[in-house]
């Protein structure tokens, strides 16, 4: 076995998140409470509820982006404090500023920064973590495309390679196949799986009721506090579904 493939083995096996008790504030208004699962590297996690049940809310406050007002988030058995720098959170595709003058390349190589310190230059490691990443996401020839040139899928695949050169082991993405037509959605999520074969973990908050079996392995259904966890195959049931969506969040 290469030392590649050892390693995501490891992480499969041994890297686990567990989130217990997770509640966050918005003033007097409670978007999230007491939500909890635990999940390990290998798995693609589905975040599923009606508008304003907390699966936005709950990607950040696992990427540590917004306060929590109590909870416990571990990381392979570690608590979190406010942020890991193993985890990457990718927003909704409406909040990002797609004129921002940058081409796929810069953009990329900006998930090296975290792995820099104020003494150490741009290295060769460098360059070849951010090729492997952009290779892995099938963007060659894209290099020095302005990332507001490329197609929705491409932008996605952009974001997620950032996080992969950053070397982040827990991607947080936020309706990554919104705006994606089927061709698209199906190549995003054949790259997600094969991300998680590798040995990440992939967490996605999603709408599309209809696409959660055959993208993900793992669903949480949420509304403001957790319904259910589990496999897909038990838990994405219609009776948790009647029970999240029947009773909306005000």
């Amino acid at each position: 076995m290469s030392a590649h493939g050892a390693h995501c083995e490891h992480c499969a096996h041994h890297h686990e998140l567990e989130i217990s008790g997770l509640t966050v504030r918005y003033r007097a208004h409670t978007a999230l409470e007491h939500a909890g699962f635990a999940t390990s590297c290998g798995n693609c996690v589905a975040l599923i509820g009606p508008n304003g049940a907390g699966k936005s809310t709950l990607l950040k406050a696992i990427a540590g982006l917004i306060p929590r007002a109590a909870g416990i988030i571990r990381w392979r058995g570690t608590a979190v404090q406010k942020w890991h720098r193993e985890f990457a959170y990718l927003p909704q595709r409406e909040e990002v500023d797609w004129s921002f003058p940058v081409t796929v390349r810069g953009l990329v190589e900006m998930g090296r920064y975290s792995q820099l310190s104020w003494w150490r230059r741009w290295r060769a490691l460098d360059d070849r973590k951010v090729a492997e990443a952009m290779t892995l996401m099938h963007l060659e020839g894209l290099e020095k495309r302005q990332i507001s040139e490329l197609s929705g899928g491409q932008q996605q695949r952009a974001f997620i390679a950032r996080a992969i050169a950053s070397e982040a082991h827990v991607l947080l993405l936020d309706e990554p196949f919104t705006g994606l037509d089927r061709p698209a959605r199906e190549n995003l999520s054949a790259l997600l799986r094969k991300l998680a074969a590798e040995g990440r973990l992939v967490i996605a908050s999603h709408h599309d009721l209809n696409t959660v079996a055959e993208l993900f392995d793992e669903v949480l259904i949420l509304n403001r506090q957790p319904v259910a966890f589990g496999k897909v195959s038990d838990a994405f049931t219609p009776e948790n579904l009647n029970t999240a969506y029947q009773n909306p969040a005000a």
